[in-house]
């Protein structure tokens, strides 16, 4: 047991300073061991757990203990077999396939076996932890997840108060002992609150574009919202626990959103993998969820994120560029300088453990049972669990409208749909079901005949094969699913009778089985005509198309997937670039090496500096406690201090003008003010500004015909922004409107173009921020300290002039690559290329020049303040 880590109390390890889930964390530089280790998480372990706990019970003559005396809670009381076991225990219903075990091995079910703690297979997401499993051949593996409701030997369900440490550590060496589950013990009411409240009633229905109906104060979701955000919490302080460095992270669907950007804060530079396993909204329904910000930028502290199909994976890339405004690519997210990699993994199943069942002894005799009952009638099966998007009702109306419009099939089709219970009971829709059944079959059944068997319940894994061995299709007509594996496992059962599979094209699984027959749910009268036509197909015809699917199920199975995205997670990362991260600020540096300093040239872009970025141009209005920083600066004797913008001159007198001493650059250096004068300076008078007739030509061509859209004129330059319009539209026709201007302008005028954040400027080609910086180096050649701080590619112009090896201008005499020159010019032997802090705005992995950064102009006034 030493390898065994508690996760009870909170990590030890240094975190770095945490953020909001309104903002992204930091990426550090991310590096893998040579034989990492994976920590896989999900909702929940793999096993339910029932605690055998008798030293309460009354033994009886026979030695049996008295029911009632465990410590679960009458009240919570589930049906249980002869041998009492685990409510989600996964056998006997089909869903209960044990994906580690081979095919003819069962679960223990004699509490004798394990002392204190019986584990048995927990019911579902077989595919997602057979994939999980095949990993630890090529890697040590970890599991972490919620225990999930605890049992007693009784078959009651065990509050969490009712467990003691004892209980706990028990369950915790089991897991461990038994495949290194490290479980996390979550009070009921918080476990209530993010699963059944937040996710159930939130984001599944969101995510399966179903939006809330019910009007409420907010406190209820409020409490929710905070019970999600604690659970996530309770995650990330396990991974934690657990993580060595150079370990991969893989984290599990949408109970867990938050997680990643949890872990990044506290481990910047792990490598963190994030499946989605459900459908995801386009930006136009998931920008209705209120938490829409928190939820994207949770998911974005991984490195690479999975979906199902192309069409999600482009619904998220698109979210974040609508709602949260990040650059993007087809193959990514820009966050924080770091590229979060968005890719496509449609999950399998584990083909031979399928295969395996289909050819259990108990299947073949209730296949011939199925097939005698329904002797000479056409079986049509279908398998959903009882959801609104799982198509029920729409799958009973089109075989409705089947046997209505094909009359002669009346008598000779049977429909078998076995709907297993959700697990949010919903009994309007349960109602709505019986309904339709009801009235199908006493409208086309008669005394010997019934064409629609329904069975709400579950059903024994031997009959659930031997009912798919048997039909003559299989139909299903998801209104929205993630990844439907029903379709491949009747694929998998059809190897005999090659029955065609009629799937909605709305499923996860329509993208990858191009041998189904695609139906519109919703369109009845085509899924009818598609059940007559799958009725009459030839049998070569059959016996292509399942040869396609078959060999689709066969080489994209769960362990494949698994394979994949782990494969594809450490081929971006290992390709990730590895440049050394702009170190953050260092406070004490720049205390010291300001206040040893006679003179100072103090130096800062505006906008994204000194204010935070706006949608508009004149929102941007300076803050006082700014304002009062950049006075006392100014104020002070030794301090040189310059506002260098892209403003134009009205701008900055308006905002800026009240500040004394203060000298000012605007429009990128086009024209000058010095300290203490009311006189502008302007630097391009002798340049030809004819080009703005040709360019102001060109962005009026592309601002009317983007809405949103507009142009900014200055003195010496042009300015074309499209922050307000349609982000994706908006980023398209600036390239388009780039590409126009190179073509017409830039190749024969002395122009050129600075790509800034939303927009575009053309400019005169000598006149940019980094002229002006060698202008006051040269002007001030007696300062001993620098501060350059900005924010976008127009500020690197300066971090460019400061960065070049002693590019500061000489006095008369001085050569300009002299160590000596420069010693005897601070009296001191460390040179002024030491003595600059050149500031980025923004994070650590954006590419700059800079040598140091902050991550928000708020920071920087902070510092400002504390300097002055």
């Amino acid at each position: 047991m030493s390898s065994f880590h508690d996760t009870s109390s909170t990590s030890s390890l240094n975190a770095p300073t945490l953020v909001p889930l309104s903002q992204l964390p930091e990426t550090a530089q991310i590096i893998l061991s040579e034989k990492p280790r994976l920590i896989n998480v999900t909702h929940q372990i793999p096993y339910a757990c029932t605690i055998i706990d008798r030293s309460s019970s009354s033994p009886q003559a026979n030695g049996a203990s008295t029911l009632g005396n465990g410590i679960g809670s009458p009240t919570n009381r589930r049906p249980s077999l002869a041998v009492p076991r685990h409510p989600a225990a996964s056998s006997p219903p089909i869903e209960n396939d044990d994906p580690n075990n081979d095919c003819n091995t069962a679960a223990s079910t004699n509490p004798s076996e394990n002392g204190g703690c019986l584990l048995e297979q927990r019911r579902g997401h077989s595919a997602m932890y057979s994939g999980i499993k095949s990993l630890e051949k090529d890697l040590e593996t970890i599991q972490i997840g919620w225990v999930g409701e605890l049992a007693d030997q009784d078959g009651f369900l065990v509050p969490s108060k009712n467990l003691s440490e004892t209980h706990k550590q028990n369950v915790r060496e089991k897991l461990w002992a038994k495949e290194k589950v490290v479980p996390i013990f979550l009070d009921d009411n918080r476990a209530a609150g993010h699963y059944e409240g937040y996710c159930k009633t939130v984001l599944w229905p969101l995510f399966h574009y179903i939006l809330w109906d019910e009007a409420t104060d907010g406190r209820i979701e409020s409490q929710n919202w905070d019970d999600y955000l604690f659970v996530n919490q309770q995650f990330a302080n396990a991974i934690v626990e657990q993580y060595r460095p150079g370990d991969i992270v893989w984290i599990h669907d949408y109970h867990l959103l938050l997680v990643p950007h949890m872990v990044r804060q506290k481990l910047p530079g792990a490598a963190i993998g994030v499946f989605i396993h459900a459908p995801f909204p386009s930006s136009e329904i998931f920008r209705c969820l209120p938490k829409r910000v928190e939820v994207l930028n949770g998911l974005l502290g991984a490195n690479q994120i999975g979906f199902q199909t192309f069409s999600y994976s482009r619904h998220f890339i698109s979210c974040c560029t609508r709602v949260n405004g990040y650059e993007s690519t087809p193959h990514g997210v820009d966050a924080m300088g770091s590229t979060v990699w968005v890719g496509t993994f449609p999950i399998g199943i584990d083909a031979e453990r399928v295969e395996c069942k289909r050819k259990a002894p108990g299947v073949l005799p209730k296949m011939d049972a199925i097939r005698k009952t329904y002797k000479g009638k056409h079986i049509i099966v279908g398998r959903d669990k009882l959801d609104l998007v799982k198509g029920v009702q729409q799958k009973l109306q089109a075989f409705e409208k089947f046997l209505q419009d094909y009359p002669e099939m009346q008598g000779k089709v049977v429909l078998i749909q076995v709907t297993s219970p959700s697990l949010v009971e919903n009994s309007k829709l349960e109602a709505k079901i019986a309904e339709l059944v009801a009235h199908i079959n006493g409208t086309y059944g008669s005394l010997n005949f019934t064409p629609v068997h329904h069975y709400h319940q579950h059903i024994d894994r031997d009959e659930y094969y031997a009912l798919l061995s048997a039909a003559d299709i299989g139909l299903i007509t998801s209104v929205r699913d993630g990844m439907n594996t029903t379709s491949l496992e009747f694929i998998m059962c059809q190897s005999e009778n090659h029955g065609p599979l009629i799937l909605s094209e709305f499923t996860g699984t329509a993208g990858s089985l191009g041998g189904a027959l695609m139906v519109n749910p919703w369109d009845y009268q085509g899924v009818a005509r598609v059940i007559y036509d799958a009725l009459h197909l030839s049998e070569e015809d059959k016996r292509t198309r399942h040869k396609q699917l078959h060999d689709h199920v066969l080489s994209h199975t769960a362990q494949y997937w698994a394979k994949s995205f782990i494969h594809e997670l450490v081929l971006n990362v290992g390709t990730w670039d590895q440049s050394t991260p702009t170190p953050y600020l260092d406070l004490a540096v720049i205390v010291d090496k300001y206040r040893g300093a006679k003179k100072r040239l103090l130096m800062f872009d505006y906008d994204g500096t000194l204010t935070p970025i706006r949608k508009t141009p004149g929102a941007a209005v300076p803050q006082e406690h700014m304002l009062k920083a950049l006075r006392a600066l100014a104020n002070d004797p030794n301090n040189i201090v310059w506002v260098i913008s892209g403003r134009d001159q009205k701008a900055l007198e308006e905002w800026l003008g009240e500040v004394e001493n203060l000298g000012f650059s605007a429009e990128h250096g086009s024209f000058m003010r010095q300290p203490g004068s009311k006189k502008w300076v302007n630097l391009t008078e002798s340049l030809d500004m004819s080009w703005k007739n040709d360019v102001i030509e060109i962005f009026t061509y592309y601002t009317e015909r983007t809405q949103g859209s507009f142009i900014e004129h200055k003195r010496s330059s042009l300015t074309w922004h499209y922050r307000m319009a349609d982000p994706e539209f908006g980023a398209f026709q600036s390239k388009e409107c780039q590409n126009h201007l190179e073509d017409a302008v830039l190749s024969k005028l002395p122009v050129e173009i600075l790509v800034g954040k939303k927009n575009l400027e053309v400019r005169p080609t000598i006149v940019n921020k980094g002229e002006i910086v060698k202008k006051l180096l040269s002007q001030h050649p007696e300062v001993e300290f620098v501060i350059c701080a900005g924010d976008d590619k127009t500020d690197e112009d300066m971090f460019r002039t400061l960065a070049a090896p002693f590019s500061i201008a000489m006095p008369q005499g001085l050569s300009p690559g002299s160590i000596a020159s420069l010693k005897s010019l601070n009296g001191s032997s460390c040179s002024l290329a030491d003595e600059h802090f050149s500031i980025t705005i923004g994070h650590a992995l954006k590419k700059t020049l800079a040598n140091w950064h902050v991550t928000s102009p708020e920071e920087l006034i902070r510092v400002l303040g504390i300097l002055s």
